[in-house]
């Protein structure tokens, strides 16, 4: 996928999220007499078993699914890249516990620590939160530290500090420049694996609960009626894929360069 049409979808799932949702019917809205009915003019795609309109669940479930994955991926980012700097910068016994620490998470599978948090308290949303912020930092931190580490010790950041340059300054005209693709393009994995994660709980029940609308809960409910109704299964599936791949071409090498 090239990265043009790369961001034309994240523009329109974006779109879909963001401004569907103002235009759109209320998505818990119930309709018993118009159950399962085909996409038309009226329900463009179409209604589920209690006749709430698929189009208007499916953007509810696109903002709350992007905006879950945005805030928890800007949050592991900002850690990440904070304590990998802070760990480049000082060494010694701060680096070493900041080290053991990212080892202790990557001990177990990210997918377990979200699971092992939404148990504490089920279809809230800080757990996932929690979860998906505790899983992504570690990628963030251990590139961050290695590349400023490289990037302090070089001799451009030696002048500034001899010049009486601060660390502010160091940070803004050295560290981020050379970093800024790198964490961009990690940022976009990191969405990514957040939207399926929490696609992924929703789907087995342990994330967001009914009636909130979500990727994973509209492919649960669709599932007993994918025969007599395969328009309830469709979009959000493939509005997951498009969005994976579209984030997935535009976290690989240079996908977010200048």
């Amino acid at each position: 996928m090239s990265r043009k049409l790369s961001w034309l979808l994240l523009v329109l799932v974006a779109a879909l999220a963001w401004i569907a949702p103002a235009l759109l019917p209320d998505p818990a809205a119930q309709d018993l007499s118009a159950s399962l009915q085909a996409p038309s003019a009226s329900y463009w795609l179409g209604t589920d078993a209690l006749g709430r309109n698929v189009a208007a669940r499916l953007a509810a479930a696109t903002q709350i699914s992007l905006s879950l994955a945005l805030l928890s991926a800007l949050l592991a980012a900002s850690l990440g890249a904070g304590l990998g700097l802070l760990a480049a910068w000082r060494h010694g016994w701060t680096e070493r516990l900041l080290l053991a620490l990212a080892d202790a998470v990557l001990a177990l599978p990210g997918l377990l620590w979200v699971l092992l948090l939404s148990a504490l308290a089920p279809g809230r949303t800080w757990p996932l939160y929690l979860g998906l912020v505790l899983t992504a930092w570690v990628e963030f931190f251990r590139t961050t530290r290695a590349s400023a580490a490289t990037l302090l010790a070089g001799p451009q950041v030696q002048s500034s500090q001899l010049l009486g340059f601060g660390r502010i300054y160091i940070v803004q005209q050295h560290v981020w420049p050379a970093l800024r693709g790198t964490l961009l393009a990690l940022t976009a994995l990191a969405v990514c694996n957040a939207v399926l994660a929490v696609s992924a709980l929703g789907f087995v029940g342990i994330g967001l609960r009914p009636p909130a609308a979500e990727l994973g809960l509209l492919m649960t409910e669709a599932l007993p009626y994918y025969a007599d109704a395969p328009w309830m299964l469709a979009p959000p599936v493939l509005l997951l894929l498009a969005t994976v791949l579209a984030l997935q071409t535009l976290g690989e090498k240079h996908g977010l360069g200048a």
